[in-house]
């Protein structure tokens, strides 16, 4: 049957997931199987959108299709290139407060993060004064394979998305040739092998940048692996008790972007939508010695900058830095305390406190954002 190779690669995605090596509960197995929906979505679709004559951005990862510690603050796209063809990008730029741009030599994978043969953004494009740009990309650029979008979100509920458009340029006015069945085929395969890679590439890539870090510490700033050169984080993992709280001390960066944001074992986000598990400068309170302190705990300390656990005792913890004119160095990073939940009033006595009510108008307000930001 023309679908056995990828139903084949959807059992052996589900042996990668049982027999991961963190999974230690029904939880860690529950979220696993959920994981594993979105990768067979998201394989698929990008198998699908492998047209480097006809490209098109597709969404990378999403509410629904995680992968890579996404940020819940960014929309991801990529387009599929050929290195020695000519590109037309066209957009119309939003209020976010940050987009880029990245050439891509490859793809992830269990053993490589791929070379970045360009980055920049938007101010290095021309824009006009209605928001409208255009670029040409190529061609030239030697084993440029994809290209990476990313549109970054501080206040969720004011700033608002742009438009993105791809051509190759010789094939404007032109049209794909009609499927075949060898095409599709060879596309049901590459979507079992895009799903088999995606599983192993971000585990080993959580093993390798995470696991060996000590547990409940946060390293220093630094240039975010695969990222952006404009982009800077800091990352660790915790394992915290129900009575404990991670208290993440960093200060108010003079960069337009800064958040923080859990994962779980599956180096995937949590639940942003309907929990705050994640916050931007705009999202957070400020102290007034201009440090921002974050509460990572299971129970709900009644304080604003309190990230929920949502019932991981373990996961990664990681903040970042975007857009930034200077390196960042150890001053600017984040200091971390455990310290026990029932302290904590007594350890932030700046800390608005927040009631019930209130932090249901929060969530409310975090699910209209997310869903806004879906359709636009």
């Amino acid at each position: 049957m023309l679908t056995t190779p990828f139903a084949e690669a959807i059992q052996e995605a589900e042996r990668v997931i049982t027999g991961a090596p963190h999974v230690r509960d029904d939880l860690d197995l529950v979220e696993g199987y959920d994981y594993l929906a979105g990768s067979i979505r998201a394989s698929v679709q990008m198998a699908w959108a492998y047209q480097r004559d006809f490209p098109y951005f597709v969404r990378s990862t999403g509410p629904y299709t995680k992968m890579g510690l996404d940020n819940p603050d960014t929309l991801y796209f990529h387009a599929w290139l050929r290195d020695d063809a000519e590109y037309v990008i066209t957009g119309e730029r939003g209020s976010t407060v940050d987009l880029s741009f990245q050439l891509l030599d490859g793809d992830y994978s269990p053993l490589n993060v791929p070379g970045s043969l360009a980055a920049f953004d938007d101010r290095e494009i021309e824009i006009g004064p209605d928001g409208s740009y255009r670029m040409f990309v190529g061609p030239g650029l030697k084993g440029a394979g994809m290209l990476v979008v990313r549109e970054v979100f501080s206040d969720w509920a004011a700033e608002r998305p742009g438009m993105l458009r791809i051509q190759r340029a010789d094939r404007t006015g032109a049209a794909p040739p009609p499927p075949t069945l060898d095409a599709l085929t060879k596309r049901y395969g590459v979507a079992g092998k895009i799903l088999i890679s995606r599983l192993r590439t971000f585990l080993a890539f959580a093993e390798r940048f995470y696991l060996g870090l000590p547990v409940n510490t946060l390293t220093p700033p630094r240039s975010t692996p695969g990222g952006l050169t404009t982009q800077f984080s800091s990352v660790g993992h915790y394992d915290l008790d129900d009575d404990q709280a991670m208290v993440v001390t960093v200060p108010v960066s003079d960069a337009p972007y800064q958040g923080i944001q859990l994962g779980s074992m599956w180096y995937v986000s949590l639940d942003y939508i309907n929990h705050q598990t994640s916050l931007t400068r705009d999202q957070a309170q400020i102290d007034p010695d201009g440090m921002i302190r974050y509460v990572i705990s299971e129970r709900n300390p009644g304080v604003a900058n309190w990230l929920e656990r949502t019932g991981h005792r373990r996961g990664y913890v990681q903040l970042r830095w975007q857009r930034l004119s200077r390196e960042l160095t150890a001053d600017d990073g984040p200091r971390v305390d455990i310290v026990a939940v029932d302290d904590l009033p007594e350890l932030l006595p700046h800390h608005r406190r927040i009631g019930p009510e209130a932090w249901r108008e929060r969530i409310a307000a975090r699910q209209a954002a997310v869903a806004a930001r879906m359709l636009g």
